[in-house]
This record gives structure tokens, C-alpha cells and sequence, in this order.
């Protein structure tokens, strides 16, 4: 038997390496099975949010980051919506993301997974405690309530090891073993459809997207599709560029002719050399719960969907973070099982609304549009409704607001469900992401808030923080407390006492300490 660690992760791919830093930064002992020693090749995960680059922020390597990219610096991340081809008629440029950017501490970003996931491995290279076992498998886990048992085996070479750990997470993909071990059930729905991914050069495209303004992804709502999605992302500005579209669901390689559904989509026929060209299948999963005893899920491993939005690799990286701090908490001794428990109550949910009504919900809403409308059959009435459609862009990234009101370590409102339905505010609210602010001694209310809890006291009444930092202290739980006047922006906050915990959401906020603070640190902690 092999050292005892705290926490076993098994997949290495950017969620696993995210959770290995947030616990390996926070001084928990940790080992980390990835069977891949090189990145993969296909451009996947290439919208990075806000919200993501903010966890990059905080770990100090943001601008490496953003020097990874391979589109030119400032190149707007946005889309290109066409009906029936990208040579038509009819396009628009909605607003995207750039539309809650206040809302968060830096801009989002866009790049392959496998530029950033070499970021976030060579940040991992630098924090102590996490043992690193790159090209090694996990075949089989096992987990009681005293603990869990993980057999390893070398891809490469003859070694063999069984790991045991207080907890294991599973980061491993959507055919997870560590969830297949506890069976764990997921709500699966399948759209039965048959997708082609393609990753090509092609400077002559590049060429024929000069009549658009700059963009990174183009997509082509098209009535043959019934409202599932062609669209080009580009890799970088110039040649590269990837492709995924409905094909029919008895494709087989042989005699398939790849280069029809992309001219297809594109509207003419134009030079083009393919790197890679493969298919998958259309279809939402989302596990029933993210926790058995001892065994947590993450990532893919938890949720996986099309790649419509970029809603899974943010989300999984969100998983991470969510889950690192709580496990910590636990094992250093001041969070309690209520605090683990809240893992699956607050992320479950958020994901399980992004699959029904972020992704499915569009596909069906724009089904409609395309069987309602045409200019065929009624041009002004299309026009009208497809000025109309440029909008609707914008109207679900600002109600796209993941939140957890709902959650028991929360004070949140009464009768408050989490999930993934909110509304972009400066408004300080329990469950919901702190917005940044202005500080009078310089900087941002993000840039002060610390490892553990912050409070945030903005003119609040005299002794009110002091009481809640007594109680954090006499419950061993960390809190920074930072004071500033309820103005220069912080009244945009509506409360003068907010409580934020260590993933940047907001834990309780009021006007004056509660009557009992023990009380309150005792239920955010999860005691």
C-alpha cells in the first residue's frame, strides 16, 4: 500500500489539474492519475467566461494565460449567426458575453482546451503537495467509510500501485470509472443525432469571412437542421479553423465525402486541408447527484453536452473550484459534512437547467423559428422576426447566472432554488457571485477578498464586524475582514455587511451583524 493521501484525483485533464491546484494551494496532501502525458490535438472548450478567467487571476498566472492564445490580442470572441449559409443574404453579429463583462474582475477569453490546460499544468508544476502520476490509469476504486482505495497501473511500463486517500474525486471523463464504481445514474437525453467534428486549414475561408466584421465562431441556422447547429470556430486568424454539423445517423467513414457539409454550411466551395475528421453523438447527460460518501464527481465526469455555448468546460472548471475549497475546509478541520453535502446541492442543479433550458430549450426554440418563418414564404414577416432573433443572444447570456439562493450553506430567501436561471446585479445577494467594486485605498472588493471567508463592512454599525470575527475566530474558521465607507460605488452592494466565501459567492449579507454570529458561521461552514 502506497502513502495514505487526503484526496486522490483521478483524471488529469483541466478540471482534475484545477482541483489539484485548489487543493494544493490550500495545503491539502493530494495525488493526481492522468493516463495522457501530451495534450490532446482537437480544439475543444474554446470560450473561456469571465467567471473562469477570474480563478486564473487568483492563482497568478492570468497573463499567462492570455499569452497562449493564438488569436491575436483584443480579436473579438463573439459570432456570426447566417440563415442557410454563411454566403447568404441574411446574417447578424449579436452581442455575447461582453455584455456582463462589468459584472466580473477580468475580461473572458477564447483559445484551445489544450493551450490552456498547458497553463494550468505548468502553474501545477509549482505547488507543493500534490504528487503528480502522469501516464498512469486508474483501474479500479473502491471506497468505504474510512476511506478509499485506488489501483493504478503504468501505461507504459510494468508499475502497479493501490492509493488510498480520505476522498477521491472523479475528473475522468463521461465514461467515468470513479462514477461507474458507486453508481451513480445520470438523466441522459438523446437527440439522436449523428454530428461530424472536422479541424482544417483553409486561408481561402479566411478570405471569404472578410465580408463579415471580426468574429471567432460562425453558425448557420439552416431548416434541413430543425434547429441543431452548423458552425465554424476559428483556431486562429487566418487558416485554422473546426467544424461541427448534423450528418445522417447511418454515416459511415467509408465514402463519406467531409468536405459537402462544410460547403454546405459555407455556401460555395473553396480550398481546404483536413487535419482531423471524426464524429460523435448529440446528447445531454447530467449525473443524478455529484457525491456517494466518500466519492465526489467532476467535470464530464458529472455533466457532458454539445459543444453549444461553452457552457462544459466552464462549468467543470466551476466544479473544481466549488468542490476544492469544501474539501479543504473539511479536512483542516473547520468545515463540516453539511459543507460536502452542498457540493452536489449547488452544482447539480446549475447544470441539470444548463442541459434542459440553455441548450436543449435553444435547440427547440430555434426549430420553431425555422419552421414559422422563411422569406420564401413571407419575406417581410422573416425579416422582422430574424432583427428580432439578434437579440435573443444577448437576453440569455444576462439570464445565464449561475447561483446557489437554494443551497443549505447559504442564507439565502426563503423557498430559494439553485441553479443556473439569475440575473446579472451589483445587487450583494446571498448564493449569487460577488460583482467587483472600487476601494478607496485602491484596487477592487475581488482583489481583497481572501483564501478563506471575507466580510465586507461598508460603514457598518460600530462592533458589528468585530462580533463576527470573534465568532470565525472561536470556530477556527479563516476570515479577513476589509472596512471601507458605503460609498464610491460600494452602495451599489445595497448592503453594508456582506459575507463572501472562499469561491467568490456570496454567503449572507445585511446592514448589522445577526443576533447570533456563531449561528451564521456555523451554517455557511456547514456545522
Amino acid at each position: 500500500m502506497d502513502k495514505h493521501h487526503q484526496v486522490i484525483i483521478v483524471g488529469g485533464g483541466p478540471v482534475g489539474v484545477a482541483l489539484a491546484i485548489s487543493l494544493g494551494l490550500r495545503g491539502i496532501d493530494c495525488a493526481l492519475v492522468e493516463t495522457r502525458t501530451e495534450m490532446h490535438s482537437v480544439p475543444k472548450g474554446q470560450n473561456l467566461t469571465q467567471r473562469t478567467l477570474e480563478h486564473f487571476a487568483r492563482w497568478g498566472v492570468e497573463k499567462d494565460l492570455r499569452a497562449a492564445r493564438l488569436m491575436p490580442a483584443g480579436h473579438p470572441i463573439g459570432e456570426i449567426t447566417a440563415y442557410r449559409s454563411l454566403m447568404g443574404e441574411y446574417w447578424h453579429a449579436p452581442a455575447g458575453r461582453e455584455l456582463v463583462r462589468p459584472y466580473y474582475f477580468t475580461a473572458n477569453d477564447r483559445m484551445p482546451q489544450y493551450q490552456m490546460e498547458a497553463v494550468l499544468r505548468q502553474k501545477l508544476a509549482t505547488v507543493g503537495g500534490v504528487r503528480v502520476l502522469f501516464g498512469w490509469s486508474a483501474t479500479a476504486v473502491d471506497a468505504d467509510a474510512d476511506g478509499v482505495r485506488v489501483s493504478i497501473a503504468e501505461e507504459s511500463g510494468p508499475g502497479r500501485e493501490t492509493l488510498s486517500a480520505d476522498y477521491v474525486v472523479g475528473c475522468d471523463g463521461a465514461r467515468s470509472l470513479v462514477r461507474d464504481a458507486v453508481h451513480i445514474e445520470r438523466t441522459v437525453t438523446d437527440f439522436d443525432k449523428l454530428m461530424v467534428l472536422l479541424v482544417f486549414r483553409s486561408r481561402a475561408l479566411h478570405d471569404l469571412f472578410k465580408r463579415f466584421p471580426e468574429r471567432s465562431t460562425y453558425r448557420v441556422m439552416h431548416p434541413d437542421y430543425e434547429g441543431y447547429w452548423q458552425f465554424i470556430g476559428r483556431i486562429d486568424v487566418g487558416e485554422k479553423f473546426f467544424f461541427h454539423a448534423p450528418i445522417a445517423r447511418d454515416t459511415k467513414r467509408e465514402n463519406f465525402d467531409f468536405r459537402a457539409p462544410l460547403f454546405k454550411a459555407v455556401g460555395t466551395e473553396f480550398a481546404v486541408e483536413f487535419d482531423y475528421t471524426g464524429f460523435w453523438e448529440l446528447r445531454n447527460a447530467v449525473a443524478n447527484n455529484y457525491r456517494d460518501g466518500r466519492v465526489f464527481i467532476a467535470g464530464d465526469a458529472a455533466h457532458s453536452h454539445p459543444p453549444y455555448g461553452g457552457f462544459g468546460l466552464n462549468n467543470g472548471l466551476e466544479d473544481a473550484i466549488n468542490l476544492g475549497w469544501k474539501l479543504a475546509a473539511r479536512l483542516n478541520g473547520w468545515g463540516g459534512e453539511d459543507l460536502l453535502n452542498s457540493y452536489s446541492g449547488e452544482r447539480q442543479p446549475v447544470f441539470s437547467e444548463v442541459a434542459n433550458d440553455f441548450i436543449a430549450a435553444r435547440v427547440r426554440g430555434e426549430a420553431e423559428f425555422l419552421k414559422r418563418y422563411s422569406p420564401e414564404q413571407d419575406k417581410a414577416a422573416f425579416e422582422k422576426a430574424w432583427a428580432a432573433h439578434e437579440g435573443d443572444l444577448g437576453i440569455r447570456v444576462h439570464a445565464y447566472e449561475p447561483n446557489y439562493e437554494g443551497s443549505g450553506v447559504v442564507a439565502g430567501p426563503a423557498g430559494a432554488k439553485s441553479g443556473a436561471h439569475g440575473k446579472h446585479l451589483f445587487d450583494a445577494r446571498p448564493g449569487h457571485h460577488l460583482a467587483p467594486q472600487p476601494l478607496s485605498s485602491g484596487g477592487t472588493t475581488f482583489e481583497a477578498l481572501g483564501d478563506g471567508f471575507t466580510l465586507l463592512a461598508f460603514d457598518a454599525p460600530a462592533g458589528d464586524a468585530d462580533r463576527i470575527d470573534l465568532a470565525a475566530k472561536s470556530l477556527n474558521i479563516p476570515l479577513k475582514v476589509v472596512r471601507d465607507s458605503f460609498a464610491g460605488g460600494r452602495e451599489a452592494y445595497g448592503r453594508r455587511m456582506i459575507l463572501v466565501r472562499p469561491d467568490q459567492f456570496i454567503a449572507w449579507t445585511d446592514d448589522a451583524a445577526p443576533a447570533d454570529a456563531d449561528a451564521l458561521l456555523r451554517k455557511v461552514a456547514g456545522r
